[in-house]
């Protein structure tokens, strides 16, 4: 599998998001960066710079639909476009799915303590839309399925970080692209989103984000092409550190519960008090993550109030 990646950046604190140019059967680009004059320009003289036009692009693919991956698939007009089914959602820019995620996170908001009166201005999914494209998918990618063009390079699903989220996984030369998955510096956040199967309620996003790096240790990896940074090697010892990281931030949080019964909100204000107002989405997703961590490893309990909110109080720890 020959590979080229492309920086391009982006106006997020994280920084640049790489592009992959996959030379197989089919040429195909993996992520596209977010919709900005800034991003197209880093990705039409990237492709250039790997020898070739964007005209040439026969299949852009996606590791998932956020906006710094999933922006400039309308660069590419005749090319097919490859993900997982909840990207079609986003890039149709679907009504329904649109007012299902609004009312998905007011009610999440609600029952974790944001006062009514905050919780409209707290609800972004709009405006997360301005750096996504709007061709929607020519195919739809399963997990375990075969990327066209590209014998033994393998879908795997990796959900958590994003409920759109693949890993593609080439068992011949062992690398894998990983989008956002593992990276050099950081550790992704695990975002609370709305379920495809709106049967099934609040998905546990940190649980599964854990779960999807289990997913990834199994796999012999040799290279690792990262969605931000460089690439990775020595998966399975990183995956050990970033997991206890992860334990010791969540026990941080247990013992900032004390013996209180908190809602989320108050247990954010203790986490992050300097700048939980001002990301407040972002802060709920990561406290809630922790507390679904502590009540997984049965260190709290939740319950449900009679007025809907939910009530974290922790138990002694073993540990």
């Amino acid at each position: 599998m020959s590979i080229y990646k492309i920086e391009i950046p982006t106006p997020y604190a994280v920084g640049d998001v790489n592009a992959f140019i996959v030379k197989g059967d089919a040429l195909s680009i993996f992520d596209v960066g977010p919709k900005t004059m800034e991003a197209y320009d880093a990705l039409k003289w990237g492709i250039r710079a790997a020898g070739f036009e964007m005209r040439d692009i026969e299949q852009v693919v996606l590791t998932h639909h956020h906006p710094d991956h999933a922006g400039w698939v309308d660069a590419f007009p005749y090319a097919e476009i490859l993900g997982h089914a909840y990207n079609d959602k986003w890039l149709r820019h679907d009504e329904d799915f649109l007012r299902y995620h609004e009312q998905f996170y007011s009610e999440r908001l609600l029952e974790h303590g944001v006062p009514q009166q905050y919780i409209p201005t707290s609800v972004h999914v709009r405006r997360e839309l301005e750096l996504v494209g709007e061709r929607p998918l020519t195919q739809i990618l399963m997990d375990g399925d075969e990327v066209p063009g590209h014998p033994g390079l393998k879908a795997i699903e990796t959900l958590g970080h994003a409920q759109s989220h693949f890993i593609f996984w080439d068992e011949k030369t062992h690398h894998v692209i990983g989008g956002d998955l593992l990276l050099e510096k950081i550790t992704p956040n695990p975002l609370i989103e709305p379920p495809l199967d709106r049967t099934v309620g609040r998905t546990k996003s940190l649980l599964q984000y854990n779960a999807s790096l289990e997913i990834l240790r199994q796999l012999p990896v040799k290279m690792m092409h990262t969605g931000h940074g460089a690439e990775l090697e020595g998966i399975p010892a990183l995956i050990d550190q970033r997991l206890e990281r992860q334990h010791q931030q969540s026990m941080k949080v247990y013992e900032l519960m004390g013996d209180d019964e908190l809602t989320v909100v108050q247990v954010t204000e203790r986490l992050y008090p300097a700048i939980f107002q001002r990301q407040l989405g972002l802060t709920l997703s990561k406290t809630l993550g922790h507390l679904d961590y502590l009540e997984a490893h049965q260190l709290v309990t939740s319950t449900k109030t009679a007025e809907g909110i939910y009530l974290f109080t922790r138990k002694q720890a073993d540990r």
